[in-house]
């Protein structure tokens, strides 16, 4: 009776895999929700909502004022968000392909019989997770146009006059492009030496035998089978330089001058220095949809050419 009598309480009672109830599993990812909630979906709707204000925030939410699309007119007719524009197109196109293709060495290095694998990752992978001021203060010293040891390695080796690096509106945004590479060429490394480990050696030994090189094995087999991951790394890597921020206002300020302004910069001196946020959102919505843009293009791109398609 007791047995039947608990059966007919649970009965209406919606239950997961292995009998879990749904309640628990809701109160599980509870923290996650609200976290997301809070600090994803709502500054989202906010900021798209902003871009079609007008807006300092000193005046309060009194004094908002709808402005339609005169912000993204505006940025359309500015001539320093395109230059910013400009520079961002340097900054990642030179700069996502430098990290995954470095990414990509490193990891290849590393699945072969190296000494102290497990310690190179770790440190390969140290970069990756040191705050950029840190990262930023190391690289001020080696870069120093006078005293660093980058410049005394070049004059030592017959460079009478190396370049200034940061301080140099010709050299500032390559010197960043290849900070910024250098440090996330870690995470890489161990992302595809990851998926290199998982992969089947039956392909490799099957292609060997009839009589395939090392970079033809590289073409048919690792490259294709390294795909998803590629498409991942990219999105990844696109997101990050795009949003860019932290070394670049630590280390040049945007400057000298503008050569190093990025659009994730220029967002933040007009939100935050010039306090013209209606603007700053625009600049972000146009941000994102460049950004999708791009995504949405390399994945149809790669779709049936990975290994197994």
């Amino acid at each position: 009776m007791a047995v039947a009598l608990a059966g007919v309480r649970t009965r209406g009672r919606p239950r997961g895999p292995g009998g879990m109830s749904t309640r628990a599993g809701w109160l599980f990812i509870l923290p996650n929700l609200v976290g997301f909630l809070a600090f994803t979906l709502v500054p989202l709707i906010s900021g798209v909502g902003i871009s079609f204000t007008s807006w300092n925030v000193v005046s309060g939410l009194s004094g908002i004022q709808f402005v339609g699309f005169d912000n993204f007119v505006a940025l359309i007719n500015s001539g320093a968000f395109w230059r910013a524009v400009g520079r961002t197109i340097v900054y990642a196109g030179v700069g996502v392909p430098l990290t995954m293709a470095g990414g990509l060495v490193l990891a290849m290095l590393l699945n072969g019989p190296v000494f102290g694998r497990a310690a190179l990752r770790v440190i390969f992978f140290i970069p990756h997770i040191v705050s950029s001021i840190a990262l930023g203060f190391v690289w001020l010293i080696l870069l120093h146009p006078t005293s660093g040891l980058v410049n005394l390695v070049l004059r030592t080796v017959g460079f009478g006059h190396p370049p200034a690096w940061l301080v140099s509106q010709d050299w500032s945004l390559i010197s960043l492009v290849f900070i910024t590479s250098w440090a996330g060429m870690g995470f890489h490394a161990v992302i595809f030496l990851s998926a290199l480990q998982a992969m089947p050696t039956e392909l490799y030994e099957a292609a060997e035998l009839d009589g395939a090189g090392s970079w033809t094995r590289f073409v048919t087999i690792t490259w294709r089978a390294l795909m998803p991951t590629t498409t991942f790394l990219f999105i990844m890597s696109l997101i990050g330089h795009s949003q860019g921020f932290g070394l670049i206002a630590f280390l040049t300020r945007g400057g000298p001058g503008e050569s190093s302004t990025t659009l994730s910069y220029l967002m933040y001196k007009t939100g935050f220095q010039n306090y013209q946020f209606g603007s700053a959102a625009a600049m972000g919505m146009m941000s994102f949809v460049g950004v999708l843009l791009l995504s949405a293009v390399f994945w149809r791109f790669q779709r049936g050419r990975g290994l197994h398609s």
